[in-house]
């Protein structure tokens, strides 16, 4: 098994749990407690460009727990080594329950209120689906992106359209 040290904390890897634009989530495990650490990449992305990947987590984490967005603690950060620590929220993710086809129209209402949240915050945030992960019938967004409020990213113009099988989402599927 390997480990990560953040800040000279040394955290079991378990698994990965995804590769984002910004980094690698992996689950990890430290005294018996799971936790995500999150290891920024600086690998190219053709659709988004970014500055300093870790302040901006940091910036956008702080941003978002003002905003209200229900999001997990971060627990530690690494700016030198560019690693964080957070909470581990432990759910299917709305991704995994629309390709499963099961409905999640329960959830709309939760995350209408993020976008809302958001929005008078002057913010978006990432509305893909595997950024939303469900416990306890809570819809908690798992990322720390957000940048700055635009109509053409909010959750009713480009965000719903990944939240059911529609076309973006099979042709998603189908690329990925």
């Amino acid at each position: 098994m390997k480990n990560i040290t953040v800040n000279k904390v040394s955290y079991n890897i378990i698994k990965l749990l995804g590769k984002g634009k910004g980094g690698y989530s992996y689950l990890a495990q430290r005294e018996g407690k799971q936790l995500v650490v999150k290891q920024i990449h600086h690998e190219p992305c053709d659709y988004y460009t970014f500055g300093n990947k870790i302040e901006a987590e940091k910036n956008d984490y702080q941003r978002l727990r003002n905003a209200g967005i229900r999001i997990p603690e971060m627990l530690d950060i690494d700016c030198e080594n560019e690693c964080l620590v957070k909470e581990y929220i432990e759910g299917e993710t709305v991704f995994d329950l629309v390709a499963k086809d099961v409905p999640v129209s329960e959830y709309l209402p939760q995350v209408r209120k993020m976008a809302e949240q958001a929005k008078a915050a002057g913010l978006n945030i990432d509305y893909f689906p595997t950024n939303f992960v469900i416990q306890d019938g809570l819809l908690w967004y798992i990322d720390y992106e957000c940048n700055s409020y635009m109509d053409e990213w909010n959750f009713e113009n480009w965000g719903v359209k990944y939240w059911s099988k529609t076309p973006e989402f099979e042709k998603y599927l189908k690329n990925h």
